[in-house]
């Protein structure tokens, strides 16, 4: 489904259940970089109609993910740790040279998004079937379908705005090089650690 390079070893389930507080801090704040991600497509690519449309939406529905996220932190009680840069993004981030073409940018930015939330839910799909507690298997299991249709939009929007062969032809290299990387991930309770 989510054509992947790499699986994530499902010991990782055990670093998330051992550190809660670790895990949903790290993905309350990737809710919210998505949120701010979408603004910022928007106030790039105002001339873009199909782009800010979706983005809109995208940045509505991580907004209340972050909420969805916050909320049950605060109702079990987890604690709320401060926010940390990611090391997988930057990491992704490095793949693609910054282009005097603003719509080379903008598609290479969509791959990179595309791949954060196919990772995102291959990682919430593996620990919704693994957790022990029930409610947070569910709670997981319940965000997946929307994350799973971000991935997919991303990645439509990328190749409207390039040529299909040329944006598969980047997206295969850029999950190569994602794959390469998590093989020496799984070690820590973050999303994409």
């Amino acid at each position: 489904m989510l054509g992947l390079y790499s699986d994530t070893d499902p010991k990782w389930v055990a670093y998330v259940e051992n550190d809660l507080s670790t895990f949903m801090s790290d993905h309350l704040f990737a809710e919210q970089k998505a949120a701010s991600n979408g603004f910022s497509f928007v106030m790039q690519y105002p001339e873009l109609t199909a782009l800010t449309k979706f983005m809109g939406q995208y940045a509505y529905e991580e907004s209340e993910h972050f909420r969805r996220v916050l909320t049950f932190m605060q109702e079990r009680g987890i604690p709320l740790q401060r926010d940390r840069k990611s090391a997988y993004v930057k990491h992704l981030r490095s793949f693609f040279k910054v282009s005097d073409d603003k719509m080379e940018n903008l598609v290479n930015r969509l791959l990179i998004a595309s791949l954060i939330e196919a990772r995102s839910c291959e990682r919430f799909a593996l620990f919704s079937k693994k957790a022990k507690d029930p409610e947070l298997a569910q709670f997981y299991h319940n965000l997946i379908k929307e994350e799973v249709g971000h991935y997919k939009a991303f990645l439509s929007l990328a190749k409207q705005f390039q040529d299909e062969a040329v944006v598969d032809e980047k997206w295969d290299q850029l999950k190569r090089y994602e794959a390469d990387y998590m093989k020496n991930m799984g070690q820590s309770a973050l999303v994409h650690g």
